[in-house]
């Protein structure tokens, strides 16, 4: 573990359930369980977990916004919008590269970014 790096993220979702399956679908993530309002994942760049929560974090309510890599912006934008993710802010340039924002069908946003 990396001193003062962050180690850990718990991100809101109005619905585990769909939350995972899109998370499954999508990134290629597994969950493990901790009773019904509690989902954790490991994956070989974070662990995290979601959380059941009636309030999705959204930048424009100042939540957190956590920002995927990816190379095909295209496709993995056709993959979140086919697995029930919701293209909340089209694909727009920045200095570096493009990006996207989506949120998933727990009602939680994130972005992705291609140079």
């Amino acid at each position: 573990m990396r001193n003062k790096a962050i180690n850990y993220l718990e991100v809101p979702s109005s619905d585990l359930p769909a939350t995972k399956a899109f998370f499954t679908e999508v990134f290629d993530w597994q969950f493990t369980d901790y009773g019904g309002e509690y989902s954790a994942f490991d994956t070989p760049e974070m662990q995290g977990g979601f959380y059941h929560a009636d309030t999705p974090s959204l930048t424009r309510t100042g939540g957190v916004l956590v920002v995927f890599y990816c190379e095909d912006l295209a496709s993995c934008r056709q993959q979140i919008e086919k697995a029930g993710g919701r293209i909340v802010k089209p694909i727009f340039a920045f200095p570096g590269g493009q990006r996207f924002h989506f949120s998933e069908p727990g009602g939680s946003e994130f972005a992705v970014w291609s140079e």
